[in-house]
């Protein structure tokens, strides 16, 4: 078999460019964890992450101003999110900022 075409049974080979900027961004981020301010860097980084994340990080942050800002980015996907936090935590700033962005999505 010539070496010009794709086999669809060979694993997809990663290239070395993609690997070595991961290799980058994770190095930076552990930097920033041992150097800076943790909470700053996971404010930062949940600006970049996808909903799953920010639902987690919602319901279970450490930080309340990370799981403030989380629930701030939800979206309307993630309203089964925001209502079970307004169950859980009606009395709570975090049941309050939930509902307000119920509200806002609706």
């Amino acid at each position: 078999m010539s070496s010009c075409c794709h086999d669809p049974t060979e694993p997809p080979r990663a290239d070395p460019r993609d690997v070595l900027r991961e290799q980058e961004h994770y190095d930076n981020l552990v930097r920033d964890l041992f150097t800076g301010d943790p909470e700053r860097v996971l404010l930062r980084l949940l600006n970049e992450s996808n909903a799953y994340l920010r639902e987690l990080a919602a319901l279970r942050a450490h930080y309340p101003s990370v799981r403030l800002q989380a629930i701030a980015l939800l979206n309307a996907k993630s309203l089964a999110t925001l209502e079970r936090l307004c169950e859980k935590e009606a009395d709570t700033a975090f049941g309050e900022a939930a509902r307000q962005r119920i509200e806002q999505l609706k």
